[in-house]
């Protein structure tokens, strides 16, 4: 197989190659990792199924890349917005929001889904969430020191970990139960910080 690392960038190159990630990435909303073939991707980028393999090594490469879009897709906004949140009680805003919105976003629930199968059969894919996940809870943490200078490393740690995998699991619960009390919850959280200062 041909080294991709060493394979001249292009701005055509480049754009195809995202044409056909951004293909993969509508097909997986669309119809899960079974219609991301070769063939459904290359056709709906409008190109030759061969550029997959020149610009992917092929389909397996390709697949990473989509996880990867997929995975910022849903993770970043979300991300995001708790590090630029001022203050915990406008994290607790914005989780909120989104966890509200979360349950009529289709797209952002089949990809969701989709990542999470793709993780638990593909040691490779999982390999990508995994990493993500990690980067995600060194964000958190190191927001967390800026915003308690006083907290030792293991609890910032323990912490980032605690707000990653409680929003999780709020948004996996929600949008297998749309009445979930998200609102108490937080709102508890809230208490919490509340009692911790």
């Amino acid at each position: 197989m041909t080294n991709l690392a060493d394979r001249p960038n292009s701005a055509r190159g480049d754009r195809r190659r995202e044409e056909l990630v951004e293909a993969g990435v509508a097909l997986l909303g669309e119809d899960g990792w079974p219609g991301v073939t070769t063939r459904a991707v290359a056709g709906r980028a409008g190109t030759n199924p061969g550029l997959i393999h020149y610009h992917f090594g092929g389909l397996t490469g390709l697949h990473a890349a989509i996880f990867r879009r997929a995975t910022d897709l849903i993770m970043n906004p979300l991300v995001d917005g708790l590090l630029s949140a001022p203050d915990e009680r406008s994290a607790l805003v914005m989780v909120r929001r989104m966890i509200a919105e979360t349950p009529g976003d289709e797209r952002t629930t089949r990809l969701a889904a989709e990542l999470i199968a793709g993780a638990t059969r593909d040691p490779a894919l999982g390999a990508v969430l995994r990493d993500g996940l990690r980067q995600a809870r060194v964000q958190l943490a190191d927001r967390l020191r800026a915003v308690r200078p006083g907290w030792p490393p293991e609890r910032l740690t323990g912490v980032a970990t605690l707000i990653a995998a409680s929003i999780d699991g709020l948004m996996l619960h929600h949008m297998i139960d749309g009445d979930l009390p998200v609102g108490e919850a937080l709102s508890a959280v809230g208490e919490l910080l509340e009692d911790d200062r």
